[in-house]
């Protein structure tokens, strides 16, 4: 057991040393720190700790040789906590002693370190101690952030009213000493833009100073680097063009969660876990968590999360990680509040059924063409052979035909450019690689004339997809390729506001997934950069080739998916239930060793993941001998509970080896516990898989002697425990050149003529804009442009000219004999402008007059208010909200009303009880203005 001395020494040092103190400079480190405390009037000694000399284990001196914070130190069977209150004291002591500046406060027993901000934030545990930089920003942070209740938003970057809440909840959170927040924005709704708006806050207000925005794809990266460059140019941001190593001399750093995850685990990582003040985490979903948590762990700063999945879809461990109850994000936005804004904040969609013969049938004698059969008899091939079901199509069965007939229906269907001819921007979503390719094919053979242009395949693992001039960026800016043939990569995050077209060519299963593709459509152009090939954007189509809206109907929540335990989990988990088998039975040598293996896994286990450094305690606990000498039913559960999962973290290791050890292992096992039928199964498996190595490879031939007898029943019947082992060490490393991972049979492929099922409109999602109101107004509109060419005193409005008011009601009546339904009344309703007269109407028609709608009058006046009163509180910015849907539904406010429901589900006090007088009198001018 170690001394207060050996973990100081042992450990502490060496962690302080990685922060960059060396605790044998005494211009850094200054260990048992005489720290004086005056004693009360007329007392000799001290009577408490609190009185006379007391000594700080470590005190780390700034550069100005001023004390920064105070380590208090305890050995590793104490709980470091038993510190907490030691150090506080100090670090009061300190600034009593010297005046200035009140140290940061640290506990630690060498498995575990605590940091306290005092009067700051609660104590939280971390992977490590900041450097001297570190500490200087934090201390320049402490000291120079302005309240942010005060602090301006760039409606410029995030203009919305609902971005402004969403901004505000968050800095009012940060006020509160909340640490973590949750933003559930539907895509399209601006999620980047709202937390660069945070950020440009933030640093403004010298809450933050680096920031880390992550993300987990490299298209999103460069998509992420080119929006701060955008809203925050004069930030420098990290990677710049061909950047690998990490730079530390910028503001902005974005990064996808494996690249970060690889510059932490580096044995030479010289990031601290404390160099971010700020960290976005993008599409914020619990895969991510699962894999690449380790870096939220590592850098323990304020983290916000950003995801477009519905809050009832979300999972707990999401809203958990972010301190937030169950379904209560700190702000959301559905998709359904911003399609129903006015003006409209995103496209809603159409979607189409397309279903094939083959897909509702399957493929066999009954459903092929007869035509189809007799090629198959003159190839000598069984049409009786052939039987799929529908549901196996790109998966154990291939059909061109089916695929050439999709292209076909989209080619037809589509929503094309302005010329009518190609279709607009497109994103067919592919089942595999090969199936994309497949249907890159079917457009070249089908579309000769556009040369292998229409239509390209973007996968990310292709580095041609990535940078300027690349497949995404041709996409994205140039007029061809019209079709994006995606697997996975563009499912998520990719902003392109020129989608019109999404063909969904393949199965979907998970809810969140599904929403979140079809986000790629729902963004609305912007006006100053449209560009040729979309001109204009009310909607688009979605072309739904596999029956997944109907699926999403029956099944809202989408298919469960089980989580999948790592290889290495599972292999440890074997070699326990082997070890706890061999106890059992008292085959003491078989223990002995497979204990010796699993400690020796133990210590393999990566030194510099956050989860082994942060689980040391436990950790030690097993590296005394004595802990394995006798391991008792409450050590194999400590091992299984706590230790076992710790293998999560083994990453790049030889899995083809581990596997072929682990099914080894399992047989063994079966072997041991005399489960004859299992053990069966089991050593078939594993013959196969030794008769898939290639002897023609040299390094495989060496072994050929073991791979061909380990191939025999006789050598598996008469096999020991140490057989096992044996098999293992020769033949694990060999596993890499196996056959059969090189080239699997693949599917079935056929070229048979496929037909058009069903083809149909969907009805799904938020509702539509009622159809006979559109057709209303389009009837109006396309009547009077026809009646201006023959009619003098349209012409003579069109002009600019005065008309009469005789004129005038003698164009009510024509256009009330032409159609019964043309009144100034039905006029009001349909433009939804209550105020308009008869002729605003006429003109606005003619494109002589901009005739704005109630709800666009109304929500541009409070848009234009929240813009010059960014610094209203969230429950202020609500009460506008509330407002602004009060007066669009009743289209008229008093201002009793204010003081009343529903504006007292705020405050008792309604207006009264949230803001100001001269506040309140700027809202009474606003209401007046918008709805008098």
């Amino acid at each position: 057991m170690q001394t207060e001395a050996q973990t100081r020494k042992e450990l502490i040092d060496a962690k302080l040393y990685t922060a960059g103190w060396d605790v044998n400079n005494l211009i850094q480190v200054k260990q048992e720190y005489d720290i004086s405390v005056p004693l009360a009037e007329g007392v000799a000694e001290a009577r408490t700790p609190y009185e006379g000399h007391q000594y700080s284990d470590y005190v780390l001196l700034g550069r100005d040789g001023k004390p920064l914070a105070v380590v208090e130190a305890k050995k590793t069977s104490k709980d470091a906590a038993i510190g907490r209150e030691q150090a506080k004291q100090y670090c009061y002591n300190i600034q009593k002693q010297y005046g200035g500046k009140l140290p940061f406060c640290f506990y630690t027993n060498g498995l575990e370190i605590h940091f306290w901000d005092l009067e700051n934030y609660p104590p939280r545990k971390v992977v490590g101690f900041p450097s001297r930089d570190d500490f200087e920003r934090l201390q320049y942070i402490r000291e120079h952030r302005k309240p942010l209740a005060d602090e301006l938003i760039n409606t410029d970057i995030a203009g919305r009213e609902y971005q402004i809440r969403a901004i505000r909840a968050v800095m009012e959170g940060i006020e509160k000493k909340q640490r973590n927040f949750l933003l559930v924005m539907a895509t399209g709704t601006g999620k980047t833009r709202t937390s660069i708006a945070l950020v440009d806050a933030l640093m403004r207000a010298g809450h933050a100073e680096r920031v880390l925005f992550l993300v987990d794809r490299i298209a999103l990266r460069e998509q992420g680097l080119a929006a701060f460059k955008e809203h925050l140019p004069n930030e420098p941001r990290w990677p710049k063009v061909g950047e690998k190593l990490i730079a530390k001399d910028r503001r902005i750093y974005i990064s996808t969660y494996p690249s970060m995850l690889n510059i932490i685990r580096e044995e030479d990582n010289n990031l601290s876990p404390h160099f971010f003040d700020l960290i976005v985490i993008d599409e914020s979903h619990r895969s991510i968590y699962n894999t690449y948590g380790e870096v939220l762990d590592y850098f323990k700063a304020i983290s916000l999360g950003l995801t477009a999945t519905p809050t009832d879809i979300i999972d707990h461990n999401t809203f958990k990680l972010f301190n937030c109850d169950d379904g209560l994000p700190t702000f959301a936005y559905t998709y359904e509040e911003a399609i129903n804004n006015n003006p409209p904040y995103l496209c809603n969609f159409q979607v189409m059924k397309i279903h094939t013969k083959f897909q509702d049938e399957g493929i066999s004698k009954r459903t092929i063409s007869l035509e189809d059969q007799k090629q198959l008899i003159f190839e000598g091939k069984d049409v009786e052979e052939i039987n799929f079901e529908g549901t196996e199509l790109e998966k154990t069965v291939i059909n061109k035909g089916t695929n050439a007939l999709i292209v076909k229906e989209f080619m037809e269907e589509s929503i094309k450019d302005a010329d009518g001819v190609l279709p607009g921007k497109t994103i067919f979503f592919c089942s595999s690689k090969s199936h994309a390719r497949r249907i890159e094919q079917i457009f070249d053979s089908l579309y000769p004339e556009y040369k292998g242009e229409l239509a390209k395949v973007l996968v990310s693992e292709d580095p041609r997809v990535y940078g300027k001039g690349g497949l995404l960026d041709q996409f994205t800016n140039n007029d061809m390729p019209r079709i994006a043939l995606s697997v996975d990569m563009l499912d998520t995050g990719i902003d392109i506001r020129e989608l019109v077209n999404l063909v969904f060519a393949k199965p979907v299963y998970s809810y969140t997934k599904f929403w979140q593709m079809i986000g790629r459509g729902t963004r609305l152009l912007e006006s100053h950069k449209i560009k040729p090939w979309c001109t204009e954007k009310d909607g688009f189509l979605i072309l739904d080739c596999w029956d997944n809206f109907e699926y999403f109907k029956l099944n809202p929540n989408g298919r469960e998916t089980t989580a999948q335990i790592p290889l290495p989990v599972r292999f440890v988990g074997i070699r326990l239930d082997k070890i706890q088998n061999a106890i059992d039975t008292q085959n003491n040598s078989i223990a002995e060793k497979e204990i010796y293996k699993i400690r020796e896994q133990i210590r393999e286990l990566p030194k510099n993941s956050v989860v082994i450094q942060e689980s040391a305690t436990e950790l030690q606990k097993i590296e005394d001998n004595d802990f394995w000498t006798v391991l008792t039913y409450e050590k194999m559960v400590f091992l299984r509970t706590i230790i076992k999962p710790l293998f999560r973290t083994v990453s790049q290791k030889d899995f083809k080896a581990m596997r072929f050890q682990k099914d080894l292992l399992e047989a063994s096992l079966a072997k041991l516990a005399n489960e004859t039928e299992k053990f069966e199964t089991l050593k078939n498996n594993i013959v196969e898989v030794i008769g898939q190595l290639p002897l023609s490879v040299n390094t495989v031939a060496k072994e050929e002697v073991i791979i061909k007898l380990a191939q025999t029943n006789s050598f598996w019947t008469k096999a020991t425990d140490e057989t096992f082992d044996g098999v293992a060490d020769k033949l694990s490393a060999l596993m890499k050149y196996r056959d059969g991972d090189a080239q699997p049979l693949g599917p079935a492929k056929y070229d048979f003529i496929d037909s058009l099922k069903t083809k149909e409109m969907v009805e799904f999602g938020p509702e539509h804009s009622a159809i006979s109101i559109s057709k209303y107004r389009e009837m109006v509109e396309k009547l009077i442009i026809g009646l201006t060419e023959s009619n003098p005193i349209l012409q003579k409005i069109k002009e600019g000219l005065e008309i009469s008011e005789e004129e005038k009601q003698l164009l009510a009546e024509l256009l009330h004999e032409e159609h019964p339904h043309i009144t100034e009344d039905l006029l009001k309703n349909v433009y939804k402008n209550r105020k308009a007269k008869f002729m605003q109407f006429i003109k606005h028609i003619l494109g002589l007059e901009l005739l704005e709608s109630f709800p666009e009058t109304v929500s541009r006046a409070f848009e234009q208010f929240v813009h010059s009163h960014t610094n209203l509180s969230s429950r202020q910015l609500d009460f506008l909200k509330l407002l602004k849907e009060f007066i669009l539904e009743k289209e008229t406010v008093q201002k009793r009303d204010l003081i009343e429901s529903p504006f007292t589900i705020l405050h008792p006090q309604g207006i009264r009880g949230l803001f100001t007088s001269s506040e309140i009198n700027e809202i009474i001018e606003l209401t007046k203005k918008v709805a008098a």
